[in-house]
């Protein structure tokens, strides 16, 4: 059991580091708030939960019907350029400073894991190896694994959240723009990949 929560570690942490949407958006939040990757880790585990369920019970197949990839990488994708796009006009409307978006964390949370592809696949791929090694231990085995994986999400959307906001003061001017600049092409960017992998992995 300890190999196997150490292994939920190592591979929690590998994915959760890793540059994405859900970690501008925790920068963009955490300026304002430092307990903001609390609350995005937390909207993260709203729309984790069911998926973890359907893994589990043996629906994961369904994630990778092409129409359902299509659907989901479109709308996700359609939904982080909007997101980016809030960005740039909230960065244009507080005269260059530090911009935001549009919802607060726990909304935010929940749209950036909801908007991501990727998150499905991940669950389809990787996790299904995590669920069935978990499920060798029975349900206390699945619940370790989803305490242990969450705690890992939480403990590092935490940890920018906090880390932007106590150096906050050390921000310049120019500073908040490249880092709002960066958080929204950052959006937008990870927005065209899914809507063009979707319309590629259609053809």
């Amino acid at each position: 059991m300890l190999t196997f929560l150490l292994s939920v570690v190592a591979i929690s942490l590998s994915g959760v580091m890793l540059p994405g949407p859900l970690t501008a958006a925790t920068i963009a939040k955490g300026y304002r708030d430092k307990n903001a990757g609390f609350f995005i880790a937390l909207g993260h585990i709203i729309v984790e939960l069911p998926i973890i369920l359907l893994v589990y019970f043996g629906f994961a197949h369904y994630f990778n019907i092409p129409e359902v990839k299509m659907i989901t990488g479109v709308l996700g994708g359609l939904m982080l350029i909007f997101m980016g796009i809030m960005v740039f006009r909230t960065f244009k409307k507080t005269d260059g400073q530090m911009a935001d978006l549009p919802y607060n964390s726990l909304i935010t949370g929940i749209v950036m894991t909801a908007a991501n592809p990727y998150f499905l696949l991940w669950w389809v791929t990787i996790g299904i190896a995590l669920i069935s090694s978990a499920v060798v231990f029975g349900l206390p085995g699945l619940i370790l694994l989803s305490f242990v994986h969450w705690s890992c999400d939480t403990i590092w959307e935490l940890f920018i959240s906090m880390s932007v906001f106590k150096t906050r003061h050390l921000w310049s001017s120019k500073a908040q723009r490249i880092v709002s600049s960066i958080c929204a092409l950052v959006l937008i960017g990870f927005g065209i990949q899914y809507c063009c992998s979707a319309f590629i992995g259609a053809i």
